[in-house]
């Protein structure tokens, strides 16, 4: 087997039983849909058909969710965020926002009130959603920390949110205690965070349940563009794991088998950053020292305590990309007319892997119907030279 493929047998025959879970994943999709449908700039967002790279790679249907333009932002999570956010928040000020009825409006004028103000921390794009949200839309103030090698352009487009952001020397693991510490410290302050560690959980849970959104709108696409037939195969940028979580409980679920189907679902990571490969190899979660990645977002060091038993049994291999074969993905893309970041475009290039590497074991063949997660817009990155 390739180096760059870990096989993981025993998620084939797991199901993710979501009731009764105290999984994120475990909540009303309907109802987050409806709360994001009142939120200023919904909309849903494409899937394209790539159909020359489906015969290129010898499968049914390579299909591309695309999260460039979510909200008016250029990734995923503020779908997470935004649901997050309007959940820690009322659950702070004991207000019953579980099925998303009560308008966010209100939550951040009682939240002003208050004087609750939020705490994140972020490589980019999910502190600049929770700023977009907390700030722009509830009129709550922000403080987001970042690590030191963030530049200065993806700072600004924090700041642009409304933010206070605050540099924490190390990496974004080395900045998650800074962040605890001080909304731990100060009354009144909520700590938004998509990565579920020792004593937080429970906000972690909130992102997973906001990306039902995403998932929701892309099996009906998928059934619209197959003439009914429903999604073999999802490959997921894999950073901490929120999102990882989401699309392996959403694939593997219970339910959705004894409707569309179950699906194999693929994760892919940075080889800087593969703490999912690594840890699927232990058994057991273990952290690995990072290093400079254009896929930035996939940039950490440690697994989500709340992602990582959802990965490890549901996960059916985990696929390492170079910057490289990123940024040819991102190219390969761009060709066909979708503008993604290294990141989302990492999942095309961990399917050309995939079926390069692992085509049989990983039931891939000219039947499967394929649905790559493209989390991220265009963005600007200086790659390494070799």
């Amino acid at each position: 087997m390739s180096q760059f493929v870990h096989l993981n047998p025993p998620a084939r025959e797991w199901e993710y039983q979501s009731a009764g879970s105290e999984s994120g994943a475990a909540t009303d999709k309907s109802a987050v849909l409806a709360f994001h449908q009142t939120v200023p700039d919904y909309n849903e967002t494409t899937l394209h058909s790539l159909p020359d790279l489906a015969t290129e790679l010898g499968l049914g249907h390579v299909l591309l969710k695309d999260e460039s333009n979510r909200f008016g932002l250029p990734a995923f999570k503020i779908l997470g965020a935004s649901w997050a956010v309007y959940r820690a928040v009322g659950a702070h000020l004991k207000l019953p926002v579980e099925k998303g009825d009560i308008p966010f409006v209100e939550v951040g004028a009682r939240a002003k009130e208050a004087g609750v103000r939020i705490v994140t921390l972020t490589e980019g794009n999910c502190g600049r959603a929770v700023a977009r949200m907390a700030t722009k839309h509830m009129g709550i103030p922000t403080r987001a920390y970042v690590p030191t090698y963030m530049d200065e352009a993806t700072r600004a487009k924090i700041r642009s949110e409304g933010a206070e952001v605050i540099e924490a020397d190390g990496s974004y693991d080395d900045v998650i205690p800074v962040a605890l510490k001080e909304a731990r410290s100060r009354e009144n302050s909520i700590m938004i965070l998509d990565v579920g560690v020792e004593g937080v959980d429970e906000v972690p849970r909130y992102f997973v349940q906001g990306y039902g959104t995403m998932l929701a709108e892309s099996d009906r696409q998928v059934l619209e563009l197959t003439g009914g037939e429903p999604a073999t195969h999802a490959i997921v940028p894999v950073g901490a794991g929120s999102i990882g979580e989401a699309v392996t409980a959403h694939y593997k679920s219970s339910e959705r088998k004894n409707g569309s189907g179950p699906a194999t679902v693929i994760a892919v990571e940075a080889t800087t950053a593969a703490c999912l490969y690594q840890s699927l190899k232990a058994g057991k979660s273990v952290s690995v020292r990072t290093e400079d990645t254009i896929m930035c977002g996939m940039n950490c060091g440690t697994l989500s305590t709340t992602a990582w038993p959802v990965l490890r049994d549901g996960v059916g291999a985990s696929v390492m990309v170079t910057d490289l074969e990123a940024h040819h993905a991102v190219v390969d893309l761009k060709d066909r007319g979708v503008l993604a970041g290294p990141c989302g475009a990492a999942t095309l290039a961990a399917l050309r892997r995939a079926c390069k590497d692992a085509k049989q074991e990983l039931g891939l063949d000219g039947s499967s119907i394929v649905v790559l997660y493209c989390t991220e817009g265009q963005r600007e990155y200086s790659l390494m030279p070799i």
